[in-house]
């Protein structure tokens, strides 16, 4: 199947976009929060040019014909508040699976929206790109992101000890995964 550059996933509430160099400064403010980055093994940026760097491949990436990664600004349907990232990196196609990930802005926390933006991407990967497994990863001691890879229906697979190098030290992550066919039964 064929997926055009112009991706927009929408809900009640919620408008996934592919990102652009317009959401640069939003990225940046986004991933300088330290809340954000509690988890997260970028760290916090320097400077708006270190953000830069790292996150033009992920907007060079949305603008290729053949997507192996889609990265996607959140925004607030009502007043398109930026409210965060999502990000779906397929593996390689024999496999027909990918990985999730999601970023939100702190007050937005705790108001379903990283549900309502998990499940939005989980009917895109298995509806639209036909993929047979997504999965996902989160540190053992992030409760928020457990709740939602739980609440949306994906199982924990295994526990990998020590591979997330946090600002706290190495810390173990849990493995989450859903099949299409799980999906399809909820």
């Amino acid at each position: 199947m064929s997926i055009t550059n112009d991706v927009v996933l929408k809900s009640g509430r919620l408008k996934l976009r592919l990102i652009d160099a317009f959401d640069l400064e939003h990225i940046h403010a986004l991933n300088c929060i330290a809340e954000v980055d509690h988890y997260n093994t970028l760290g916090i940026p320097t400077n708006l040019d270190e953000t830069k760097s790292i996150f033009t491949s992920l907007i060079n990436d949305n603008s290729l014909d053949k997507k192996t990664k889609y990265t996607f600004a959140i925004e607030n349907r009502k007043n398109h508040t930026f409210m965060g990232m999502f990000g779906f990196n397929l593996d390689r196609e024999k496999y027909q699976s990918g990985e999730i990930w999601y970023k939100l802005r702190p007050e937005f926390w705790g108001q379903g929206y990283a549900t309502e933006a998990v499940e939005l991407v989980i009917g895109f990967g298995f509806n639209d790109l036909k993929l047979h497994r997504i999965h996902a990863g989160c540190a053992v001691e992030n409760i928020g992101s457990i709740r939602v890879l739980e609440k949306i229906g994906m199982r924990q697979e295994g526990r990998a000890l020590k591979t997330l190098p946090l600002k706290t030290g190495w810390s173990d992550h849990f493995n989450y995964a859903l099949l299409r066919d799980e999906y399809k039964n909820r």
